[in-house]
């Protein structure tokens, strides 16, 4: 099993890092606000845990999302 991360930056906003919280992890608006806090406060924060395959289509999905919006978002997937 992978842990999915999000990496804070200077250029994202809060509200894109929600909605991908929202639409790619399938967090409530609740539970997408506090994620996107603490990556905003701690510089990053686990979005979910996945099996290999799944965590690589998360961190390319949030890739391709922010790219496609011109946000330098930064994904990673380390071993659980």
């Amino acid at each position: 099993m992978y842990k999915v991360l999000l990496h804070n930056d200077d250029y994202t906003t809060m509200d894109f890092v929600v909605d991908i919280l929202v639409r790619v992890f399938g967090k409530s608006l609740e539970k997408a606000t506090q994620i996107m806090l603490n990556v905003h406060n701690k510089g990053k924060a686990v979005c979910g845990i996945y099996p290999r395959e799944i965590a690589e289509t998360k961190v390319q999905t949030v890739h391709n999302l922010a790219g496609s919006k011109g946000f330098p978002l930064k994904s990673t997937m380390e071993k659980e």
